[in-house]
C-alpha cells in the first residue's frame, strides 16, 4: 500500500462502506433466497423438468391436426340424393266423384344430403342407410370437385350401414384404425358434408366407447364423441389425429340440451358389413332363433329366481337352432360360450357374430337345475 496519507484515506473513506454493502447483500440473498433471481429460476426450470419428465409422451399433441386432415380429407365424399314421391293435389280429389275428374296425384322431388368414405379403390364407399334409404337417385361429389353417379349395392339396417359404389378413377381409400384401441379423452375429427355448406372438419373427444341400448340399431357399439355430427355428417369418417378411420359418425342425441352427444359406428363393424355385402349380398349373421328378454334384479325377485341376470326365454322358433337344441320356454340363459349373459344388446350381438353353422354353448337354467347345451347358430333372417 501507498505511503501517501492522502491517498491512504481515500481508500479508507471508500472501502468501508463498499465492504459493508457487500456483507449486508450476502445476508440478504442468504435470509431472502428469493432475490436471487436467477438462480430461484434455475431451481424452477430443474423441478418443472422433473415434473415433465414424470408426464407420459401421450400428453404431448401436434399443435396442428392439419396433416391428419390432409390425409382423410380426399377419402370423405359429399352424397346428394332426390327422392321422387306421389302426393295428392287437394284432399278434395280423395272424393271418388272429382278424382275421377283430375289427376289424382303428382309428383314431389325431396332432396336429402350426407357423406360417405372411400372405402377401396375402385369405387366401394360406405354411408349410412339413413342417408340412402329409398332414394331413387344417389350423387357423389368427390373431394376434387368430380361428381359421380353412385348405386346401391346394399344396405344393412340392423347397424344402419350402406355400401355404394361409383365408376371413377384414382379414388383414395382411406386408412383404416383400430377402434378397439380407442381411449377415452382421445382427440377425434369428424369430417362430412354438415347441412349441405361443404366439407368441414369439427374436433372433439371420444366421451365413451360400446355404447349400447341407445335405441337407434339393432346392434349398436358406439364410439361416443363430443364432436359435432350435424345434419348432413352421417356417414361421414370420425378419424384419429393421424387421419386413420376409426368410425362412421352417424347420430346425434337429437334431444334439448344434449349438444356435444354424438356417435359412431366402429370401423371393423363398417368393414365386417362391407366384406358381407361385397361377397354375399347381404350380411351374415349367427341366430338361435329364441324371444327371450334380459332378466332385471325386480322380475328375478318376483319369479323367485336364484340368479338375477340372464336371458328369459318367452319362446322359440319351430324347427330354429334353439328348438333343435332343446331350449324352452322359461329357461334362462346365463352365459354364452363362457361369458355371463349381462345385457341383452351384448348378448345379441355376441351370437351374431357366430358364422353359421358354427356351434355355441350355451348354460341353461331351468326349474332350478343348470345344465349346458350345444346349439348350432342358424343365418338371421334379414330384416
Amino acid at each position: 500500500m501507498t505511503n501517501n496519507p492522502k491517498i491512504n484515506s481515500i481508500v479508507t473513506f471508500i472501502g468501508k462502506p463498499v465492504l459493508i454493502g457487500l456483507f449486508v447483500a450476502a445476508v440478504l440473498m442468504l435470509v431472502f433466497p428469493e432475490f436471487r433471481g436467477h438462480s430461484n429460476n434455475t431451481d424452477n426450470k430443474a423441478s418443472m423438468d422433473l415434473r415433465d419428465s414424470n408426464l407420459d409422451s401421450g400428453w404431448s399433441g401436434p399443435v396442428s391436426y392439419s396433416s391428419a386432415v390432409s390425409r382423410a380429407a380426399p377419402s370423405v365424399v359429399n352424397i346428394y340424393t332426390r327422392t321422387v314421391t306421389k302426393a295428392n293435389k287437394h284432399p278434395l280429389l280423395n272424393d271418388p266423384f272429382f278424382g275421377r275428374l283430375y289427376n289424382r296425384q303428382q309428383q314431389r322431388i325431396e332432396s336429402s344430403l350426407g357423406s360417405g368414405v372411400i372405402m377401396q379403390s375402385d369405387g366401394f364407399i360406405m354411408t349410412n342407410h339413413h342417408v340412402i334409404d329409398g332414394a331413387d337417385q344417389i350423387l357423389v361429389l368427390l373431394y376434387d370437385g368430380r361428381t359421380a353417379a353412385a348405386v346401391v349395392v346394399g344396405t344393412d339396417p340392423e347397424t344402419d350401414l350402406a355400401v355404394l359404389k361409383i365408376n371413377a378413377s384414382q379414388l383414395q381409400p382411406i386408412s383404416i384404425g383400430d377402434p378397439a384401441q380407442a381411449r377415452i379423452g382421445d382427440v377425434v375429427l369428424a369430417i362430412g358434408n354438415p347441412f349441405g355448406v361443404g366439407q368441414t372438419v369439427t374436433q372433439g373427444i371420444v366421451s365413451a366407447t360400446q355404447r349400447n341400448g341407445i335405441g337407434l340399431n339393432t346392434f349398436e357399439n358406439f364410439i361416443q364423441t363430443d364432436a359435432d355430427i350435424n345434419p348432413g355428417n352421417s356417414g361421414g369418417a370420425l378419424v384419429d389425429v393421424y387421419g386413420n378411420l376409426l368410425a362412421i359418425n352417424t347420430a346425434s342425441l337429437n334431444q334439448s340440451g344434449s349438444a356435444g352427444i354424438s356417435f359412431a359406428i366402429p370401423a371393423d363393424t363398417a368393414e365386417k358389413v362391407l366384406e358381407d355385402i361385397i361377397q354375399y349380398g347381404q350380411v351374415i349373421r349367427g341366430w338361435l332363433g329364441m324371444d327371450a328378454f334380459p332378466l332385471s334384479p325386480q322380475v328375478s325377485k318376483q319369479l323367485n329366481l336364484p340368479v338375477n341376470h340372464g336371458l328369459l326365454v318367452r319362446g322359440v322358433f319351430n324347427g330354429g337352432p334353439s328348438h333343435r337344441a332343446g331350449i324352452q320356454a322359461n329357461d334362462i340363459v346365463t352365459s354364452i360360450n363362457g361369458s355371463p349373459v349381462t345385457d341383452r344388446h351384448t348378448s345379441v350381438s355376441q351370437i351374431a357374430e357366430v358364422m353359421p353353422g358354427k356351434t355355441i354353448e350355451l348354460e341353461i337354467l331351468r326349474q332350478g337345475k343348470t345344465f349346458e347345451v350345444t346349439a348350432v347358430a342358424g343365418t338371421r333372417p334379414a330384416i
